[in-house]
């Protein structure tokens, strides 16, 4: 990392709730990497990854969509921990330049950043395909920059610019293990997922190895090992050698397992059963199997259909491509940097 102490260079605050945003960050290195940097960022698996290895502080889990699960007084609780926690952060770092990919645990971040006289770029989530999300609506009039990663998302966010960083994948598939793992994502538990591998495999539909991630606090499958957490690192070495993947719909965990060439299968969460904050799960999963690329499973459904027709099908591969958006923040960190050597 470079100098934190450095003259002349500005200091880059890299923003991000846990999960797909904060991985979204991890895909812009060759930008931050060249500045000194820190990250903010939840206490999960894998903000305690990044901690190992960069500079990071911890803010506390925020949401509004707390309120709408039924748990407004720990939204406030929350909310109050974070005002004093973010204010701490940047007081004490003053970065020059804030990039964040949202959520909620970043929005006193982003209003004490911006207050403090940072520039503030926003890059709404990649999982949101066809409109801008609530984090966007709600703090975008905070960012100096906004930028959206679909064009039908920029269309409803006045100003936005767009970078779509979607690409297939033509390499050939590795070789695979007989492994199924299965994860809920980093956030939250995910009951009705890990009840759904258990139910599949009682039932004799998976012959294959599995591991089983079930979050922390998660139901503990009878029959079949399970963790709450696991590093990052030993994910990306689970999805190397997993033949099937099944997953919840966030973007972070769809498209590491498409990169890796896995046969995956999405269980998105939904606002109606109470296991997310809206269901932008549900929109994600829908593009994502419109483009041929996973089997989603409904909320009735049960788990035994959707792998057969995963493992019917050839695996197909994906990525996200940001190099265009790097580019354009590449040019934003040097014209700062710049204006500060003048």
């Amino acid at each position: 990392m470079p100098n934190a102490d450095a003259p002349r260079q500005p200091l880059i605050c890299l923003a991000a709730s846990g999960g797909g945003h904060v991985r979204q960050i991890l895909d812009l290195k060759p930008v931050w990497e060249k500045y000194p940097h820190f990250f903010v960022t939840e206490d999960t698996a894998l903000g305690r990854s990044i901690a190992a290895e960069e500079d990071t502080a911890f803010v506390p889990h925020f949401a509004l969509g707390q309120a709408k699960l039924g748990r407004p007084w720990q939204m406030i609780a929350e909310a109050w921990r974070s005002i004093f926690t973010s204010w701490q952060i940047i007081a004490r770092r003053r970065p020059d330049l804030f990039i964040t990919t949202g959520a909620g645990s970043q929005l006193f971040v982003m209003l004490f950043a911006r207050l403090r006289g940072a520039r503030v770029i926003l890059i709404d989530s990649f999982a949101r395909f066809t409109r801008p999300s609530a984090f966007a609506r709600l703090a975008g009039w905070l960012a100096h920059v906004r930028i959206a990663q679909s064009a039908e998302s920029a269309r409803q966010w006045r100003g936005a610019l767009v970078f779509d960083p979607f690409r297939s994948l033509d390499t050939p598939p590795p070789a695979k293990a007989p492994l199924l793992f299965a994860t809920v994502g980093a956030t939250l538990p995910f009951e009705r997922l890990v009840r759904l591998v258990e139910e599949a495999q009682a039932a004799g539909e998976i012959p294959e190895r599995i591991v089983l991630q079930r979050g922390v606090g998660g139901h503990v499958p009878a029959g079949l090992d399970s963790v709450e957490t696991i590093p990052f690192q030993e994910v990306q070495q689970l999805l190397d050698q997993a033949d099937i993947v099944v997953c919840h719909g966030g973007t972070g965990s769809l498209i590491t397992a498409l990169r890796a060439h896995c046969r995956v299968i999405a269980v998105p969460r939904l606002f109606a059963l109470g296991e997310h904050y809206d269901d932008h799960q549900a929109e994600i999963t829908a593009a994502f199997a419109e483009r041929g690329l996973i089997e989603v499973v409904g909320a009735d459904e049960p788990l035994g259909p959707a792998l057969a027709r995963a493992r019917a099908r050839q695996p197909v591969a994906a990525t996200t491509d940001p190099s265009e958006l790097i580019a354009f923040l590449d040019g934003e960190a040097a014209r700062l940097a710049a204006r500060k050597a003048r």
